[in-house]
């Protein structure tokens, strides 16, 4: 029924089958992923393969509508932004609470996936090389600060099981 829907709105969009199948195929795999999070001990980690596959079927589909203008090709930092978000469910059921050891590094990605994607879409007029060269500093600043957090929240961590 869900398919035949989202054929009926890719031929009125005029987009081709062979891209709302794709779409469709990452949105079932990441169902059938959430349906085995359901029903396994190792759930946290087949929830972050749902939350990914659903993501990007949902921007595969999104963009094969035209409702989002962006090609694949351009918007592929986006991986490492639906890595992020996935991540943080994850975490938050394997816990129970937001955990710096994966808050940290979902914002990492998703950090890093806008960044790439503000290159990608051409949207700065200085090329990534430019940028890197100009401004390594900062990254460096980025990555320490991204240690001690994730430092902090491993020691916060270690001391509540010992309590």
């Amino acid at each position: 029924m869900f398919l035949g829907v989202a054929f009926l709105l890719g031929s009125i969009a005029g987009t081709s089958r062979i891209s709302v199948l794709i779409s469709f195929f990452f949105v079932i795999l990441g169902s059938l992923c959430a349906v085995i999070a359901i029903s396994l001990k190792k759930r946290s980690l087949y929830l972050f393969f749902a939350a990914f596959f659903l993501l990007v079927g949902l921007f595969l589909f999104l963009s094969a509508l035209k409702i989002i203008p962006v090609a694949f090709r351009q918007a592929w930092p986006l991986i490492s932004v639906f890595s992020g978000l996935a991540l943080i469910p994850a975490g938050w059921h394997r816990h129970g609470a937001f955990r710096s050891s994966y808050v940290v590094p979902s914002i990492a990605f998703v950090v890093l996936g806008s960044t790439l994607m503000i290159f990608s879409l051409g949207l700065v007029s200085f090329s990534f090389k430019q940028f890197i060269l100009n401004w390594w500093p900062l990254l460096v600043v980025l990555a320490g600060l991204i240690l001690v957090l994730v430092s902090l929240g491993t020691k916060y961590n270690a001391g509540d099981i010992k309590r």
